[in-house]
């Protein structure tokens, strides 16, 4: 049987070992920072935690230039520890919920902030303030087997050289194995799924030539900049 046109070579992510890590899917955890969640109009409480997902086709690595994306006029930034999923389950136990991590990394959410609010106003999913072209750029992954499994530690964002984010792991509302289990309950989680575990408080817009640059202790900088607006 013949095909009507070559399928999209998969997303490879790179590691600190050198080696590549395939992307299957994007789980990004919503409002995981409590200050965050006051800046977005909302009370931060212990309720359960909400997520969206993204394509794989999103992930960009650091260093690229970013497209500011069409049909927004309010792009933002989000720095985010990232979480790399190594083996599959269902239901995971919180206990157990390590042993399937990989690694992790530095990354952004980048998101069309007015079209994120447009949709949310009106209680519509957020795809297309958030699944967006190049949203989802990617650090170096580390694997946790030599850096560990940082629970505390700075999360900090600069553009152009100013700090615009600046934060600890430890502020986290769920905990990484928290959001291991609670995602594995309605996904069975596989082997190349990146957990997104959500972004502190002091979120803002960029324009293009702007710089971004994410810093957590113990991992790679993940860093890029703001190209022209899309057009293709």
């Amino acid at each position: 049987m013949t095909t009507l046109f070559e399928p999209q070579a998969p997303v490879i992510a790179a590691t600190s070992e050198g080696k590549g890590f395939p992307v299957r899917r994007l789980f990004c955890i919503g409002r995981n920072y409590a200050a965050h969640a006051r800046e977005m109009g909302k009370d931060p409480d212990r309720e359960a935690p909400f997520f969206f997902t993204k394509w794989a086709e999103t992930v960009v690595p650091s260093g690229a230039t970013i497209a500011y994306p069409p049909e927004s006029a309010n792009f933002h930034y989000e720095a985010e520890l990232v979480v790399a999923v190594a083996k599959g389950g269902r239901n995971i136990a919180e206990a157990d919920a390590l042993d399937h991590v990989y690694g992790y990394a530095t990354g952004l959410d980048m998101t069309r902030r007015d079209l994120q609010f447009e949709a949310r106003d009106k209680g519509r999913p957020w795809d297309t303030g958030k699944n967006v072209e190049q949203s989802s750029p990617l650090g170096l992954i580390h694997a946790a087997s030599g850096i560990g499994h940082p629970a505390t530690g700075r999360i900090a964002l600069t553009v152009n050289g100013d700090v615009k984010q600046d934060a600890d792991l430890a502020d986290l509302i769920w905990s990484v194995p928290e959001v291991i289990a609670y995602v594995s309950r309605f996904y069975r989680l596989e082997q190349g799924d990146l957990i997104y575990t959500g972004t502190p408080a002091g979120v803002g817009a960029v324009v293009t030539g702007d710089a971004i640059v994410v810093s957590i202790d113990g991992l790679s900088d993940c860093v890029v900049t703001v190209g022209p607006k899309a057009d293709d």
